[in-house]
């Protein structure tokens, strides 16, 4: 006998993303009016936003009625692993949490991914709500559903695709970060208007130093950008089938690197290197002029970020590290090219990502 199990659905994962000022008073409306359906929140977080927005916003929940704990990772990449969810599920069963809860991320992109994984996997699935208080976070991390950690192996290859509640980007919180991290967080905004909006790009060749003063015009404009930028692509391919690896831009040399270094280099100073080799070798390829080549790298500079691999970084296993990327098919290194500025290179089909030959790249590597 044969039994056909009909399972056909539809599901809406439809989102909002608010971008504004002092959004916690926000974000507590949001949740009396039954934005996630729960009353018991867990309230993910690392150890450098902790006493800077979380602790707050834990204080606001229980003031309005909510049963809420927090639980706090160290803060940097080295936490987004497996090991490191395991330790906020297990601290969630041990505080009594199950199936009646939701899942507050507040911090940067390695909050945001594990608190998205953790709510995708626990109970089966908890809703849950993304508080972006990072520049790197409103421009990538905290939309678009990806959710993963890495391994010693790869990045981001072992997760899910988790869509949020709802998206929070508190500019405010930018006021806060390190130098160092503002420069961090406008490599994917230079990646987006790489990719997808030479305006963008135009805007931050004549803006870039407002971002670090805070200007609350310049700010609200590339934060608006990367979300429009990001999602007319998400849109068009959630579960990254195809179009979506344009995201990947600069990512191919840039996790790697990233991973070799042993994240001495921030992500987005990684990604700041992945985007200037890609587009030697893309210049190399016909695919940009020197000329738009040296405006991506002179903007990369400008924004203090990058363009040269550090002396420290063992290019043979940087090569090597390439292979762990999650775009390699049938062993075979892919890499994604922009086109001049603005936009980006197609394949053929429903392909945006290229074969290269290790020797191309290696030799590119080498130069830098």
């Amino acid at each position: 006998m044969i039994f056909n199990c009909e399972l056909r659905k539809v599901v809406d994962d439809t989102y909002e993303i608010e971008i504004g000022h002092k959004l916690g008073e926000k974000l507590i409306s949001d949740l009396r009016n039954g934005l996630t359906g729960k009353n018991k929140f867990a309230v993910v977080t690392d150890s450098n936003v902790e006493g800077l927005y979380a602790r707050d916003i834990l204080a606001a929940l229980r003031e309005a009625g909510f049963r809420a704990e927090i639980f706090v990772i160290p803060a940097g990449e080295k936490s987004k692993t497996r090991a490191m969810k395991e330790f906020v599920e297990d601290a969630m069963l041990e505080k009594g949490f199950r199936r009646d809860c939701a899942v507050i991320a507040v911090g940067g992109g390695v909050v945001t991914d594990l608190a998205g994984f953790v709510a995708g996997t626990f109970g089966r699935g908890v809703p849950f709500v993304n508080y972006a208080t990072t520049l790197l976070a409103a421009a990538d991390a905290s939309v678009g559903g990806k959710t993963a950690v890495d391994t010693p192996l790869a990045t981001n290859l072992i997760g899910i695709f988790n869509q949020p509640a709802k998206v929070y980007i508190d500019i405010d919180t930018w006021s806060t970060l390190p130098r160092r991290q503002t420069a961090s967080g406008l490599a994917e905004t230079i990646k987006h208007g790489c990719l997808g909006d030479r305006e963008l790009f135009e805007y931050l060749e004549a803006n870039v130093e407002k971002v670090f003063s805070g200007d609350t015009d310049a700010c609200t404009y590339i934060a608006e950008r990367n979300c429009a930028v990001k999602y007319s692509v998400v849109m068009k391919d959630e579960r990254e089938s195809g179009l979506r690896e344009v995201l990947n831009l600069g990512h191919t040399v840039g996790r790697a690197i990233e991973t070799v270094s042993d994240y001495r280099l921030l992500h987005g100073e990684a990604v700041a290197i992945g985007l200037a080799a890609q587009a030697r070798l893309g210049e190399k390829y016909g695919y940009i002029s020197r000329e738009n080549r040296e405006r991506l790298e002179a903007l990369l500079k400008r924004a203090e970020l990058p363009c040269l691999i550090p002396d420290y970084i063992d290019r043979e296993a940087l090569v090597k590290k390439l292979y762990t990327d999650k775009k390699v098919r049938d062993g075979k290194l892919r890499f994604v090219f922009q086109n001049e500025i603005g936009a980006i290179m197609q394949f053929g089909g429903n392909s945006f990502a290229k074969p290269v030959a290790e020797n191309e790249i290696a030799e590119i590597i080498a130069q830098m």
